[in-house]
């Protein structure tokens, strides 16, 4: 493993830690690189204006009993990797090429916008139940690496 992929994955956890989801299973972070330099972080959220599930004290999906890896659209937070590429849309960095560092694979509606912003290959740590975001990735020649099996 190269010691820049470990050093981008242990800032995407940290990154993480800053999470406002209320379960801490789902404390999600991502970081965008490109030629060893950050261009833009994220962590999952409540956007700008809205509670978070954390000042909240409970969460949404698991008070409405829905399962993991499906209907994403019900939740108060926005993804990492949908929030570290608005972040560097904002501050108009482009995405192009460049990697993604996440501490859980993507889902499919953010694997959709990873495709489409560009991002050539996406490195993560902990797996989802979401196979249909892999063959997206795969179809899209994204590379997708589980940083544990990177050699």
């Amino acid at each position: 493993m190269d010691k820049w992929d470990r050093r981008f994955m242990d800032m995407a956890t940290e990154i993480g830690n800053w999470s406002s989801c209320w379960q801490e299973n789902r404390h999600v972070g991502a970081i965008i690189v490109k030629n060893k330099r950050v261009i833009a972080t994220g962590y999952n959220g409540a956007p700008q204006g809205i509670t978070s599930c954390a000042d909240k004290k409970e969460c949404l999906r698991k008070k409405l009993g829905i399962e993991s890896g499906t209907r994403q659209e019900i939740c108060y937070a926005v993804h990492a990797e949908q929030n570290a590429i608005i972040q560097a849309a904002r501050v108009g960095c482009s995405v192009e090429g460049c990697t993604l560092y996440c501490t859980h694979q993507p889902c499919v509606i953010c694997a959709k916008i990873i495709i489409n912003a560009g991002i050539a290959r996406v490195v993560y740590k902990e797996g989802y139940p979401d196979e249909f975001s892999r063959q997206l990735f795969e179809e899209a020649k994204v590379t997708l690496q589980k940083y544990d099996e990177l050699q």
